[in-house]
C-alpha cells in the first residue's frame, strides 16, 4: 500500500512544485461570463441549448469521434457507456484501484461487480501489467465472452480512467482488450483535452 504522503510527493514530483496544488480551482476568462449570463436568460442551463449544441460538435472535432453526447451527470454517463457495451446484471467490469468513486458507482448502477486491478505509479491509471496478469490468471475464453475461473461470472467491459489529465497505456490496454474479446470503455472525464500518440482520450474504447 502506498502512503498519502508519497502520493503527495510524486503529485508535486510531476508538477515540479511545492505549493499547494487545489484540485480545482475555477477559473473565467474571456467571454464565459457573458455566455454563463447569456445561458441563464435562455432558461437552457442543463442539457438542451444553442451552447450544449455548440459543445457536443466541438467536442466531437477535438476528439475525432463519431459522436459526442453531452450529458449532465458524469456517473449518469459511464453507466448508459457500460450498458451500450453489454454490461448485464451480475457480471464484471475490470477496473483500477485508484478512481473516483463515479466509476465504480457506475458499474454498480448496472448490478455488476467491480473488479480492482492495480494503477501504474507513473501513470496512475490502470496497468497494463495487472490487466495482463489478473486475464491470464483468471480470464477463460468461451464462445460467449470471457468469464472468471474463479467467480463464474462474464467479465463484460474494461473501464480504464485517466487519471489528473494523465494518460493510462491505454493502446497496450485496448491491445488487452481485443485479445480478450472485453469491451473497452474509457473514463475520460479527468482528461479532456489530453491526447497520446495524437489520439484523445476517451476515442480508444468502444466509448
Amino acid at each position: 500500500m502506498i502512503s498519502s504522503g508519497k502520493v503527495i510527493h510524486f503529485i508535486r514530483k510531476q508538477f515540479r512544485t511545492e505549493e499547494f496544488l487545489p484540485l480545482h480551482a475555477p477559473v473565467f476568462r474571456g467571454k464565459e461570463k457573458e455566455y454563463l449570463l447569456e445561458t441563464i436568460d435562455s432558461t437552457f442551463v442543463s442539457s438542451v441549448g444553442a451552447f450544449v449544441d455548440q459543445f457536443e460538435e466541438k467536442m466531437q472535432v477535438l476528439t475525432a469521434t463519431k459522436r459526442a453526447v453531452a450529458v449532465v451527470n458524469g456517473t449518469a454517463a459511464l453507466q448508459v457507456a457500460l450498458r451500450l457495451a453489454g454490461v448485464q446484471s451480475d457480471e464484471e467490469v475490470l477496473t483500477q484501484a485508484l478512481t473516483f468513486v463515479a466509476t465504480a458507482n457506475a458499474i454498480r448502477y448496472n448490478q455488476a461487480h467491480p473488479v480492482f486491478l492495480d494503477v501504474d505509479q507513473d501513470t496512475m491509471g490502470l496497468s497494463p501489467k495487472a490487466l495482463q496478469a489478473f486475464l491470464e490468471e483468471y480470464g477463460e475464453r468461451r464462445e460467449t465472452g470471457t468469464f472468471n475461473k474463479k467467480s463464474g461470472r462474464r467479465i463484460s467491459a474494461c473501464l480504464p480512467m485517466h487519471t489528473f489529465g494523465l494518460m493510462c497505456r491505454i493502446e497496450a490496454i485496448a491491445q488487452i482488450c481485443s485479445e480478450w474479446n472485453i469491451p473497452l470503455v474509457e473514463d475520460a472525464a479527468e482528461a479532456l483535452g489530453s491526447s497520446a500518440k495524437g489520439n484523445a482520450a476517451g476515442s480508444f474504447g468502444l466509448l
